[in-house]
């Protein structure tokens, strides 16, 4: 080979191998900068994380908000706030006061065992019923369903003293009624999916719509407070001219159908 021949073969080769290296430089320059682009990115899109974080934290619960919120009254209601409900005939001359949670277990047995007898006794006129709703099960369990359950009674309320009734029934009924510990009722699809079960709630357009805006969530807050400052600590309870109906010999409410016609007819002739 040529002094001139190797000359021109390393010029070659090194040319190639400045061209490579220029080549490899710009794909790192290329690559910092993917880098650095994607690293801005995230550190932008984990700055927005934290502050929508920061932003859902201390933005008030729906609950928290209907705490200040106007209350509207259910209709068929009386009493400030709308928080005194009375179901019945007005000829009836005893009334008989039923604290309940809507997510209490045994709640959900006594009305199974007892409810039809209480709805014939108030259609027979044998005495009034006043209904007076708590929500402690969900300060016990940190949940919703007693407030969302309580709030969707309003609702049925709002409707008749009748649907009220008849949707009692049913969240409280074996169907419906789920474990303690299950916050079922804090669902509005749930809530709705058992008034399905009742003539007057089904397909009610006006119903839904208060359940699913929340229309009664400030009332129900208050009725619970109704609740609160009663002196009552468990449910259910039944009471008639201030004193507790229990079954006999016990300080529980009756939890059988004889056991609640022995003591409401003992509380009426009291």
């Amino acid at each position: 080979m040529s002094a001139r021949n190797s000359r021109t073969n390393k010029a070659a080769a090194r040319e190639r191998l400045r061209l490579e290296r220029e080549r490899q430089a710009k794909k790192d320059r290329i690559r910092r900068q993917v880098v650095v682009a994607v690293s801005t990115v995230a550190v932008l899109a984990a700055a927005g994380g934290i502050g929508y974080a920061v932003m859902q934290a201390t933005k008030p619960s729906a609950w928290e908000a209907a705490k200040d919120a106007k209350v509207v009254k259910p209709k068929n209601t009386e009493g400030e706030n709308g928080t005194t409900v009375v179901i019945g005939k007005p000829a009836a001359k005893k009334t008989l006061e039923v604290y309940e949670d809507s997510r209490c277990p045994i709640c959900a047995t006594f009305e199974q065992a007892v409810g039809e007898t209480v709805k014939k006794d108030l259609d027979a006129g044998k005495y009034k019923l006043k209904y007076i709703g708590a929500t402690f099960i969900d300060k016990s369990d940190n949940g919703e369903g007693s407030k969302n359950a309580l709030s969707a009674l309003g609702a049925a309320l709002d409707v008749s003293p009748e649907a009220f009734m008849d949707y009692k029934a049913a969240l409280y009924s074996a169907n419906f009624h789920p474990e303690e510990s299950d916050d079922k009722f804090a669902k509005d699809a749930y809530l709705l999916e058992v008034a399905d079960s009742v003539d007057a709630l089904k397909n009610n357009a006006a119903f839904k719509k208060n359940v699913e805006n929340g229309t009664f969530d400030p009332w129900a807050l208050k009725m619970s407070q109704t609740f609160d400052d009663s002196g009552v600590s468990g449910t259910p309870t039944l009471k008639m001219d201030g004193k507790k109906v229990v079954a006999e010999g016990s300080d529980n409410a009756p939890m059988t159908v004889e056991q609640f016609n022995a003591a409401v007819d003992k509380a009426l002739k009291g």
